[in-house]
C-alpha cells in the first residue's frame, strides 16, 4: 500500500503525496500538494525514477523521503 497523508477536509488517510494534485478517496475533495523540506522548510523538487517518487531539497542539497517531508495541502 502506498504512503498516504491525512485529508484536511475529512481527516482520513487518503491523499497520495507522490502527486502534485490529489483527490481524497473518502470525501472526494481535490487538493494541490506541495512538499517542504523538514530542515529548512523550502519547497522540494519531486524526483521520479522507475515509478518511485522522492524529493530533493535544492537549499540543503539532500534527498528527502516522502515520509520525512512536510506537506502543504490547498484546495484545488
Amino acid at each position: 500500500m502506498a504512503y498516504q497523508i491525512a485529508c484536511p477536509a475529512c481527516g482520513s488517510e487518503a491523499l497520495d503525496p507522490r502527486r502534485s494534485q490529489s483527490e481524497c478517496s473518502a470525501c472526494h475533495q481535490h487538493f494541490v500538494v506541495t512538499a517542504h523540506c523538514p530542515e529548512c522548510d523550502e519547497v522540494l523538487e519531486r524526483v521520479q525514477a522507475c515509478g518511485a517518487v522522492d524529493f530533493f531539497c535544492n537549499h540543503c542539497n539532500n534527498l528527502v523521503s516522502k515520509r520525512a517531508a512536510r506537506y502543504d495541502l490547498r484546495p484545488a
